[in-house]
């Protein structure tokens, strides 16, 4: 007797990350709810494709990042890691040779021009830390906890918490938080300034849209310009940005959205911006 062969649906890898647009707003989601959203291989590539994908689409002027169900992502599979068939797997003996660090979530948020929030809505640890880390803003819902348990799980922040954290919030705060892997609540966070703000719990979302609603008002290529150079900033002298700075005022102001924002000014009405 013959069988049913699988559909297209059986065979497709599952959606371990999700994205929904909002206007123009990107809501990207860790989709592993059952899991606590850790991290696999598959939500890797996923999350980088997705993040891409954002970026690109010229309608979205923020992202908004967060998971399903009650965390925001808890780091990686530790079962599946102790089991040997995690993510980093073969690390160490030949398998590190298969990682493409160029294609990683933490490398393509840095390299991202279109501004993301991380909504935090429960629990981050590990990766996901590293992650909401290299989001621009992080807005927390109120139990949301953070965990820099690192050094307690005999591994270092591997997705670029020891270059962001310290650019953070200090030296020696960072050396504090890294060296005890001490877990942090909402509250504390904020006070540390890993986080812009708090919310109840029930408002996460609501927050993290009302900012990101703020952003997309605002013309777009303007506020990529900015992080742009905010991010070159980083490893540049006060004189190599302000040149740089310099060489991308002058397409803005050749751009419609310049005559706009002026006109709109001088007529005092909002201005309605369109990218170009």
């Amino acid at each position: 007797m013959a069988t049913d062969s699988p559909s297209v649906s059986d065979l497709a890898p599952p959606q371990e990350i999700t994205t929904e647009l909002d206007g123009h707003i990107a809501i990207i989601r860790f989709n592993r709810p059952e899991a606590m959203n850790t991290i696999t291989s598959l939500m890797l590539n996923q999350l980088c494709d997705h993040l891409l994908a954002a970026d690109r689409n010229r309608e979205v002027r923020c992202i908004v990042l967060t998971g399903a169900g009650r965390a925001f992502c808890a780091g990686l599979d530790v079962k599946s890691q102790a089991e040997g068939n995690g993510m980093l797997s073969g690390v160490g003996s030949g398998g590190a040779a298969e990682l493409d660090m160029r294609h990683t979530p933490p490398t393509v948020l840095h390299e991202l021009d279109t501004p993301v929030i991380a909504a935090i809505n429960g629990g981050t640890a590990g990766y996901g830390l590293d992650l909401a880390l290299g989001c621009d803003i992080r807005i927390a819902a109120r139990s949301a906890k953070l965990s820099m348990a690192f050094a307690k799980r005999g591994i270092l922040p591997e997705s670029g918490g020891t270059w962001l954290l310290p650019r953070l919030v200090g030296y020696a705060r960072a050396a504090e938080l890294s060296f005890t892997g001490r877990t942090l609540t909402a509250s504390e966070a904020e006070g540390f300034g890993l986080v812009n703000h708090v919310v109840d719990d029930d408002q996460i979302l609501v927050a993290a849209l009302a900012m990101a609603g703020e952003i997309a008002e605002n013309a777009p290529l303007a506020v990529r310009a900015i992080k742009r150079m905010m991010r070159m900033a980083e490893t540049e002298t006060f004189e190599q940005n302000v040149h740089h700075v310099f060489l991308q005022l002058l397409p803005l102001l050749r751009t419609k959205d310049f005559q706009e924002g002026m006109v709109s000014f001088m007529e005092r009405r909002p201005p309605k911006f369109e990218g170009r």
